[in-house]
């Protein structure tokens, strides 16, 4: 089965990439249609929500309504350097809702709120060159002291949020995650199979291609037999016929 590549991207789908008219909902994600395989494509390229959802319902709304406007198996493609955590949140839970297989493709990276997003993936398979990052929330408060109680009691809540996801994907503990989330862990695609947060690597469909396989059974008297027919000496063959002095002599007998 033909794999849609980046490269393959469909026109109508780079075309709706570039700018949206002022008003307009900002779509930072693309759907296209494998015309082979009939599977759903789902790009998501570049900052999660440029503007937070954390106050919008139109643009949850209408990543909703696209994602339930067709039915089966969706490949996702993520190269994103992450955004907003509440559109990450909220892509999340949509995508773990849906009834199909979903599986993700990291091809570029997949930092901050758009490894999130990967953590729904029915599959995760990650690009060799391809990279992973995790780290704490961030946020921007203005205020009293009050409010930067508040700002970091937030903070906390999210962490644990994220966590949530993280944990059910790769199995590790909740105290092992905190670490790699405190520290800013960038993850290369083995680093992030062997610790759950991808399930394999991205393969190239050609180098899968392999010929149809030839079965040889090994008979040690063959090969023996065929050694033995090489260093045995030859003996010339013998002639069984009449030989020549005989024929001769008869013949003499006869013309007396």
């Amino acid at each position: 089965m033909k794999q849609t590549t980046r490269a393959e991207m469909p026109q109508s789908v780079q075309s709706n990439m570039r700018d949206l008219p002022a008003g307009a909902t900002r779509k930072f994600w693309n759907w296209a249609r494998d015309e082979d395989s009939d599977a759903r494509t789902l790009y998501l390229d570049g900052t999660i929500a440029e503007e937070s959802w954390f106050d919008d319902d139109v643009t949850p709304k209408a990543f909703k309504a696209d994602l339930n406007a067709g039915e089966g198996d969706i490949v996702i493609w993520i190269n994103s350097p992450g955004g907003d955590c509440i559109a990450a949140s909220q892509i999340y839970s949509m995508l773990m809702d849906y009834k199909g297989k979903i599986t993700v493709k990291i091809d570029g990276i997949a930092a901050s709120a758009a490894s999130v997003i990967a953590m729904a993936g029915t599959e995760v398979l990650m690009a060799p060159t391809a990279l992973m990052m995790v780290h704490n929330p961030l946020t921007i408060a203005i205020g009293d002291s009050e409010e930067m109680q508040k700002a970091i009691a937030m903070l906390d809540e999210v962490k644990e949020s994220i966590i949530n996801a993280y944990e059910i994907k790769t199995g590790q503990s909740r105290a092992k995650l905190s670490h790699l989330m405190d520290a800013e862990t960038w993850l290369n695609a083995n680093k992030a199979i062997e610790l759950g947060f991808a399930d394999g690597l991205l393969e190239d469909e050609k180098k899968r291609i392999q010929p149809d396989d030839v079965t040889y059974a090994f008979s040690r008297r063959a090969v023996t037999n065929s050694l033995l027919n090489k260093v045995k000496p030859k003996i010339p063959k013998q002639n069984k016929g009449t030989p020549v002095e005989s024929l001769e002599k008869r013949l003499s007998l006869i013309s007396h």
